[in-house]
């Protein structure tokens, strides 16, 4: 089986490889082209936007020109008064616009990729989830999908829009005044750019240590107090406290060189920005002088590249998310591409209907090829007969349900039911014809009810009474203050073994396979 490896982290300073971000964007593409209207006219209602916000100093402009020191303000135009009022407006309307028809493309994105893997994920066989770490996949679904929402909102809502509006206001300036001032803003944005790019990437490790310093932290306290009674009974209350505050003085030192170059980045920001709208007033001010430019040019000038720079005050903080979503989107992909190890024939059958007759022929097995479990086992189970398999520790004898509802392939040898291999046979036939009573019963974080009626959800709720009368159950779950709505704890650790033991044979009972003489 090929394994789908875990990705590693990029180093520090280094851009994700270029191949893997252009095949995350190529795989999550299809769940968007789906809305590819609504997409289009979300973009328009960005376009229309931008219009509107860059037209709002033209406008500013004409109204500070038309301006004296005779006049009064209700001698100025009113229709550029009006139409000032209308593109404030107007930009609000079109940037909700564009949000609320996207809103859909991004949640029902998010929700077709979680279902997809989820599906996909119990798909797998049971070798995969025997050794996955079950925080790591879900935390990789829930990362995964939380990212496909930054991203998308990140590149809709920060970096398009910027880029937008850059070229409107630098086609502006080109036409409207000398190429000096496209120059000038130019070289401030690129400038801009360039420094937080390089200083965001010099970031990222301490941003790494801050952030894994916090989860050792609290992996150490969720530990220990999960081991309370353990802690209590060896008085190790300080030794406790120790090891803790050993990773909080980390998690401190790194939180405050975080602190410290997050500012340094700010104040190179910002000295960036005063350096370029000192060079652009220096420009538009010898302009005024000179005749070439009015007041307004100046205000206009100004209001440009402060709405520029505005969004791009963020530009460290939405480069450093897309990067981080890129690379967790890319994670869960590589969950959908994980094989299926035990995938039905092309030409598989329904299990017959009828007595039926288990035969294990020459069944070789061996979880890792180095260590056999099963030698050429041969056995045969009639229709209508009970047998049981009796051995030590670790011979085999778990082994044995498994291979029968197909967790795993025999690596030697095959199984038949009425002579047809299990191999040729639908997964989905031959487990619901198989009733089991596992011997760790494991059950889910909700009602009594709830975990009887899963053998058969679609049980009325006196077929459920009923299996649970035949487990010897429902007297005891009668006695409890909730009855059948009594929650039974995270995998079922509110009840004893006995009891877990006999909702597993409630529900065993409930399932009613659909051959009793299995």
């Amino acid at each position: 089986m090929r394994r789908a490896s875990a990705l590693p982290k990029p180093p520090a300073g280094q851009p994700l490889p270029e191949t893997h971000v252009w095949l995350t964007l190529k795989t999550l593409l299809p769940y968007i082209w789906r809305y590819r209207l609504r997409v289009a006219a979300a973009l328009s209602c960005l376009i229309g936007a931008k219009v509107a916000n860059v037209s709002v100093p033209l406008v500013f402009k004409q109204i500070i020109d038309n301006l004296s020191a005779t006049q009064q303000v209700l001698a100025l135009p009113m229709l550029l008064l009006v139409l000032y009022g209308v593109l404030r407006f107007s930009t609000a309307m079109f940037t909700e616009l564009r949000e609320m028809l996207f809103a859909r493309v991004t949640q029902q994105a998010v929700r077709q990729v979680a279902l997809e893997v989820f599906g996909h994920l119990h798909a797998l066989s049971l070798r995969f989830h025997l050794e996955r770490q079950t925080g790591g996949v879900s935390r990789d679904i829930e990362r995964g999908s939380r990212s496909i929402s930054s991203l998308i909102s990140y590149t809709l809502y920060s970096i398009l829009p910027t880029l937008v509006e850059i070229g409107l206001v630098l086609g502006i300036l080109f036409v409207r005044y000398d190429i000096g001032f496209v120059i000038i803003t130019l070289i401030s944005l690129v400038s801009y750019i360039v420094f937080t790019v390089k200083v965001s990437n010099w970031r990222i490790d301490i941003r790494r240590t801050v952030n894994e310093s916090d989860s050792a932290a609290n992996t150490r306290a969720v530990d220990s107090l999960l081991n309370y009674e353990t802690v209590k009974y060896f008085n190790n209350e300080a030794f406790e406290a120790r090891r803790y505050n050993e990773q909080l003085l980390k998690w401190e030192d790194a939180a405050t060189r975080s602190q410290t170059t997050l500012s340094a980045l700010n104040l190179g920001q910002q000295a960036i920005i005063a350096l370029g709208v000192t060079a652009m007033m220096w420009r538009a001010t010898n302009g005024v002088v000179e005749g070439t430019m009015t007041i307004g040019d100046l205000v206009l000038v100004n209001a440009f590249l402060i709405q520029l720079y505005i969004p791009l005050n963020f530009l460290g903080v939405v480069y450093r998310e897309i990067r981080q979503a890129l690379t967790d989107i890319e994670r869960m992909f590589k969950l959908l591409q994980e094989n299926k190890e035990i995938a039905d024939a092309p030409d598989a059958r329904d299990l017959p209907s009828g007595p039926l007759q288990i035969n294990f022929d020459a069944v070789d097995f061996a979880y890792d090829p180095e260590r056999q479990i099963l030698h050429h086992m041969d056995f045969a189970i009639q229709p209508g007969r009970t047998a049981a398999v009796v051995g030590h520790s670790g011979a085999g004898k778990s082994t044995l349900s498994r291979l029968l509802y197909r967790f795993y392939d025999v690596t030697g040898g095959s199984i038949r039911i009425n002579g047809h291999d299990i191999r040729s046979l639908k997964q989905s036939s031959l487990r619901a014809a198989i009733g089991i009573v596992p011997q760790d019963t494991v059950l889910f974080n909700d009602t009594i009810f709830y975990n009887i009626n899963y053998g058969r959800p679609e049980a009325t709720r006196e077929e459920v009474f009923a299996a649970a009368r035949a487990a010897q159950m429902h007297d005891f779950i009668e006695s409890l203050p909730q009855k059948y709505e009594t929650k039974v704890g995270e995998r079922g650790l509110k009840l004893s073994g006995g009891e877990k033991q006999r909702v597993a044979i409630a529900r065993a009972l409930l399932k009613k396979p659909a051959h009793p003489d299995f």
